[in-house]
């Protein structure tokens, strides 16, 4: 797989480069990417954080784009934070000089605590642990190989999980199971993440030698997201403001007035609301375009 395949389906604008990932465009209108540091089983420095931020910032605002796949190459998701970056930079404080750059705002690798637009499904086909833990508890849909594992082994290295997941996964999976997870940092199945409700399905195993796009877990995930396309780009939009605000909030009510108060105008006014039920009633497909909002 290339770098960036360009057969981008379309885009407005080209999408921003970087040694940490591949990227390739399988299926229109859904962004695959992938981690691209198999050695380190995709670990990522902070530098990778901010260029994945603003890869994710470019995906939320290119209209020809309505989903997004990450997934790893290699047998790793993710296996979290580059240690050996951490060290380097202890060993520069204990001197006096400067730490490490603080992450962006939206987390880890861009997506520990991003809010942002438009839906991204995780397509874990190897273990995910530290970081890539933190990933995975804010995607919007999970997808895993059959012997993916689940980790947050941060106690293990005295340093701790404060990219977003520990309050998230108390809400996900319950006081008991994040507190086994988290103070034990004791690796999780995949099997075992399904019941727990951290992720939506597991899959086969993929041959050493696949493809990254001929995976199991990856079909999967274009699985999904290919549904997901064929709904109102808009429509999406809204919907996941509205559900990414009662997760934020806690509030149900401050959730629903929200997306009233906020992007019900904006749905109103864009093209798609006025074409899916033209649609309807002329009794054909929807034919959506590019989100505006």
């Amino acid at each position: 797989m290339a770098e960036s395949n360009s057969s981008g389906h379309g885009l407005t604008t080209p999408p921003p480069m970087s040694p940490c990932w591949l990227l390739d465009f399988p299926v229109e209108h859904v962004l695959l990417v992938v981690l691209n540091n198999p050695k380190s089983l995709n670990c990522l420095t902070t530098d990778d954080h901010w260029s994945l931020d603003a890869l994710f910032q470019w995906y939320d605002n290119e209209p020809s784009l309505r989903c997004c796949v990450v997934t790893g190459q290699g047998r790793a998701f993710c296996a979290g934070a580059d240690l050996k970056e951490w060290d380097r930079s202890n060993s520069r404080v204990s001197k006096g000089g400067p730490g490490l750059k603080v992450m962006p705002q939206s987390g880890f690798a861009g997506l520990s605590r991003r809010g942002g637009k438009k839906p991204i499904i995780g397509a874990v086909n190897g273990l995910a642990y530290g970081g890539g833990m933190e990933m995975v508890a804010n995607l919007d849909l999970v997808v895993a190989s059959k012997s993916a594992t689940f980790a947050l082994p941060e106690v293990k290295r005295g340093v701790a999980a404060i990219a977003g997941s520990l309050p998230r996964l108390m809400r996900i999976v319950g006081r008991a199971r994040a507190m086994d997870m988290a103070l034990t940092g004791r690796a999780v199945t995949a099997q075992d993440a399904q019941e727990w409700g951290v992720i939506n399905s597991v899959t086969e195993d993929a041959p050493a030698d696949a493809k990254v796009t001929s995976r199991p877990v990856v079909k999967k995930a274009m699985e999904y997201a290919k549904v997901i396309c064929d709904n109102s780009p808009d429509s999406i939009i809204v919907t996941r403001a509205g559900l990414v605000s009662a997760w934020e909030d806690g509030s149900v009510e401050h959730a629903t007035t929200a997306v009233m108060e906020i992007w019900q105008r904006r749905l109103n006014q864009g093209e798609n609301i006025h074409e899916g039920v033209r649609a309807f009633v002329e009794k054909r497909s929807p034919k959506w375009v590019g989100s505006r909002l």
